[in-house]
């Protein structure tokens, strides 16, 4: 597929410390090329949970805005909305279903049949008060033959699957709508943020040797374990970067943006590594002395908390039988993934291989460095899933559409181009050959001469009036000149 006719989605992250939206397209290659990306700060939502609509549909628009500016051209009406918070549970299904036909040998299965079997999971029970976000096959099988990973084209009667139901809180759920709705968008779909980083970050061989994703944000630390290509468990834990910040501010005595500043800047998960004899100056309140902490001392708060949530990701590992699995071992990703040492911790905590999951394998070449962090790994996931949405023919069916007004010249009708003139080298003639082709031009203008004076002589023919006054006029003037020839004494 061309470019041009690729279409423009947004992923929309509403965060507990920060909005992000950016926009992007797949060129010819596959890759994600980013035409605008804008962030603000967030208010109003806490631990993934909108608290205050006002305040955070305040902050989309801060944040769309920020986009707008860094590409005009843009019109965005739809978004992929990233969701996380404490409300997120999940659970395990199991659904079947006989396909039919008039001969069973001619029984093959199609997408459509996928779709009728995922469409009859909306009839899970779960729990009052929530409601179902995302149901994800993980396995198929088909006559009693399992292990399928895409069932598709096969022959078959009978075919089943597992299923991964992710639910939430239905106010909480109706809560981001209206706030995307608040600032003059359309929710295309809701997506949960672990699924959505995991798109950015991995690779087909991450999925096959199997990896957990943490993304460590500011409210909640959401997890996504894979295994043989599968979603295995999703898990979200409400502790995070705010609470590093929070415990740094209690343990401190500073100030909640002195305490964020300090642990961007200084803050490592081991306090073995930092440097015995390095200090920090805080500035006093209102004439108050300085405080000078010790970078050992803010390491060990750090590392308590980080400790406490790379135990829970532990947990729900070992809990769901999925710890000795994950021969690709952990993924870290989201801001809270760029303290120092935060690698090496969780490998001694969990006896597992880290590394830090930067947002860029999708990307195409030339884009800002800044995407590469982190922090953006959500949103731009939540593009690569409106892409496979749209590659699968379920996205944009009753939506308008985000466009580039650029795309708009390009892909306006053509008007019928003119037929080609065909150019002809003109011949050269010889020099006598062409006096000869000029004669007839000259004698042709004496003859039109000719031909104005002829004219003349007729008009006079046709005008005796006009003849008979040049007659008496001629006799006037020959009788004056006797006159004054001859003397006074002739009489005229």
């Amino acid at each position: 597929m061309s470019k041009k006719q690729q279409p423009v989605i947004v992923g929309l992250d509403i965060g507990t410390t920060k909005v992000v939206a950016i926009a992007g397209r797949k060129n010819e290659f596959g890759k994600l090329e980013i035409l605008g990306y804008g962030k603000s700060v967030s208010n109003g939502v806490q631990h993934g949970v909108v608290l205050n609509i006002q305040q955070c549909v305040k902050s989309i628009e801060l944040a769309m805005e920020d986009l707008m500016q860094k590409n005009p051209n843009l019109d965005i009406s739809d978004v992929y909305v990233g969701i996380a918070g404490h409300h997120i549970k999940s659970l395990q299904t199991r659904g079947d279903r006989i396909l039919s036909s008039s001969n069973e040998d001619d029984v093959i299965i199609t997408h459509k049949d996928i779709e009728l079997l995922i469409k009859d999971q909306h009839k899970t029970c779960v729990a009052a008060g929530d409601q179902i976000i995302d149901i994800i096959p993980q396995e198929y099988t088909i006559d009693n033959i399992p292990n399928i990973i895409n069932p598709v084209g096969m022959p078959g009667v009978k075919i089943g699957a597992n299923f991964h139901v992710v639910t939430g809180n239905v106010n909480a759920i109706r809560n981001i709508r209206r706030c995307v709705e608040g600032a003059q968008l359309n929710t295309v779909d809701l997506v949960l943020q672990p699924i959505a980083s995991a798109a950015a970050v991995i690779t087909d061989e991450d999925l096959e040797a199997g990896v957990a994703i943490v993304d460590i944000g500011g409210g909640t630390t959401d997890i996504a374990v894979f295994h043989d290509g599968i979603l295995m468990h999703t898990a979200v834990i409400p502790f995070a970067g705010c609470n590093v910040t929070d415990d740094i501010k209690k343990g401190l005595g500073v100030l909640k943006n002195q305490a964020e500043a300090m642990k961007v800047r200084f803050g490592t998960v081991i306090p073995s590594e930092a440097n015995p004899d390095a200090y920090i100056t805080i500035p006093g309140v209102r004439g108050l002395p300085a405080k000078e902490i010790k970078v050992q001392n803010l390491a060990a708060i750090i590392e308590a908390r980080v400790s406490e949530i790379i135990e829970f990701v532990q947990f729900q590992l070992k809990q769901n039988n999925l710890h000795h699995r994950l021969h690709g071992g952990i993924i870290l990703t989201g801001g809270g993934s760029m303290l120092q040492h935060i690698m090496q911790l969780t490998e001694l905590k969990t006896g597992l291989n880290a590394r830090i999951g930067k947002p860029n394998i999708n990307l195409a070449g030339g884009q800002s460095e800044e995407l590469s962090h982190p922090m953006y790994a959500t949103a731009i996931g939540l593009i690569l899933r409106g892409y496979a949405d749209y590659e699968a023919g379920k996205a944009f069916a009753h939506t308008r559409g985000n466009m580039l007004m650029e795309e708009e010249t390009i892909s306006a009708p053509e008007t019928e181009a003119p037929a080609p003139v065909k150019k002809v080298k003109p011949a050269v003639r010889p020099a006598a050959e062409t006096t000869m082709q000029q004669a007839p031009e000259e004698q042709e203008d004496d003859s039109f001469m000719e031909e104005e004076e002829d004219a003349s002589e007729d008009s006079k023919k046709e005008h005796p009036i006009l003849n008979r006054f040049n007659r008496v006029f001629d006799n006037l003037r020959n009788s004056f000149k006797d006159f004054f020839e001859g003397g006074n004494d002739k009489k005229l």
